[in-house]
């Protein structure tokens, strides 16, 4: 199959996004280790913003993944091409790695460099991020592949549920929900105690968020229904339609 123009160039924007999740976010739990200044609140919002900002900044030049989870399960549906996967999780993991590198030059193995280890039990823990990936993949499958979804608001929908994620989960698994984010400090900070569930987690999460998308996606010629805050009485959806 052959691939399509700029793959190079969309895999380095995966690279910086994921470089700059792993710096800001792992950066932030480094941060509140150190200082106590920014507490779980501030480190969740920290991890919602910063993919906020390089979905803004970059999804028009890769689709903004940063994450292997996000990547395969796409792939999966049909709305990325399977020929560039590993093309993709090559430059989220090398943004990754790269990212604890510049953590550990900074910091030096303070908080094992924002590594995720489950605070609960391992079975728990891999339901937690079943779970919280499942509720990222439904949103992304929205916004980012249904041509009835605004668009406009993708960097905020996506950004903000990861903080949501976090601020619940964080205590618990950790609140990966991405491969990549938790490979670079496990592999730079030498801690891979149960790292498996950061890859089964959130690849199994992915795929469930997406397939309950695929279930109520409207047809892609089906009219798009107004909001209740649009609608007038008089363009309600009737009974039957």
């Amino acid at each position: 199959m052959k691939r399509q123009p700029y793959l190079f160039r969309r895999a380095g924007a995966e690279f910086i996004g994921t470089y700059a999740l792993v710096t800001a976010g792992c950066g932030a739990i480094i941060v509140d280790a150190l200082t106590g200044a920014l507490s779980h609140v501030g480190v969740a919002l920290t991890f919602g913003l910063v993919i906020t900002v390089m979905i803004a900044s970059t999804g028009h030049i890769s689709g903004a993944h940063f994450n292997p989870a996000v990547t395969i399960v796409l792939a999966l549906i049909r709305r990325f091409p399977r020929s560039e996967v590993p093309i993709y999780i090559g430059g989220q993991l090398l943004g990754a790695i790269l990212g604890a590198l510049t953590l550990r030059g900074l910091f030096g193995l303070t908080a094992n460099l924002g590594a995720t280890l489950p605070v609960a039990s391992p079975i728990q823990s891999l339901g937690v991020e079943v779970l919280l990936t499942a509720a990222l993949m439904f949103v992304i499958t929205a916004v980012a592949t249904d041509s009835h979804a605004p668009t406009l608001l993708a960097a905020i929908a996506i950004g903000g549920t990861v903080a949501l994620d976090a601020l619940w989960g964080g205590t618990i698994s950790g609140a990966s929900m991405n491969p990549a984010r938790s490979f670079g400090p496990a592999l730079i900070a030498g801690v891979w105690r149960d790292q498996w569930i950061y890859w089964l987690g959130p690849i199994m999460g992915a795929s469930l968020g997406a397939l309950f998308y695929q279930t109520i996606r409207l047809p892609e010629d089906r009219p798009m229904i107004e909001s209740l805050d649009q609608a007038s009485p008089t363009t309600q959806p009737q009974l039957g339609d």
